[in-house]
């Protein structure tokens, strides 16, 4: 019997360990962060973006804003009716659905001369990759929002080996 649990709980360990490998962090403009005088339309354009995924907008702190809008407020760079806003860095926006987000630069004049972004996200396992005629981006901002891709798994999974007692003494 021990050796069962054993095996049943490696074999838990091991796919949760697969579905935290399956993630992958984009850092939002590569060693130039988020910051004007970067093409993030070519940034995006060899990448496919999963839920699950995340992006990590790294800038100096009150030098720029990470903002959320609608697509109309990224066509206009208006921040009036912002979804969600951060001003410190770095903001790590998590992918937790497919569809579409998009991000601008709120400080002045920023966004106008090309600091927004637009990313497609694609369901995991159906990818959607990104290219210059249809620009899109999903992510959240929240604390909850940082919790690894899997961390419900492994919950679930140590509720399941305690209400089937997989646990050994």
């Amino acid at each position: 019997m021990a050796i069962i649990r054993s095996l049943a709980f490696g074999i838990l360990v091991l796919l949760n360990s697969a579905m935290w490998a399956s993630a992958t962090d984009y850092t939002v403009g590569d060693s130039s962060g988020w910051t004007t005088g970067v093409d993030y339309t070519k940034w995006t354009g060899d990448k496919s973006f999963q839920v699950g995924d995340n992006l990590v907008f790294d800038f100096v702190s009150g030098a720029h804003t990470v903002t959320e809008v609608t697509k109309s407020d990224y066509s206009s760079c208006s921040t009036s009716n912002a979804i969600s806003n951060s001003n410190s860095a770095p903001t790590t926006v998590s992918l937790t659905s497919a569809g579409t987000r998009y991000f601008i630069c709120g400080v002045p004049g920023h966004c106008s001369s090309g600091q927004k972004l637009a990313v497609t996200v694609g369901s995991s396992g159906s990818g959607s990759t990104n290219n210059t005629t249809s620009p899109y981006y999903t992510g959240t901002y929240s604390s909850a929002s940082l919790i690894p891709v899997g961390f419900n798994a492994v919950i679930l999974t140590g509720l399941l080996m305690l209400k089937f007692g997989l646990f050994w003494a």
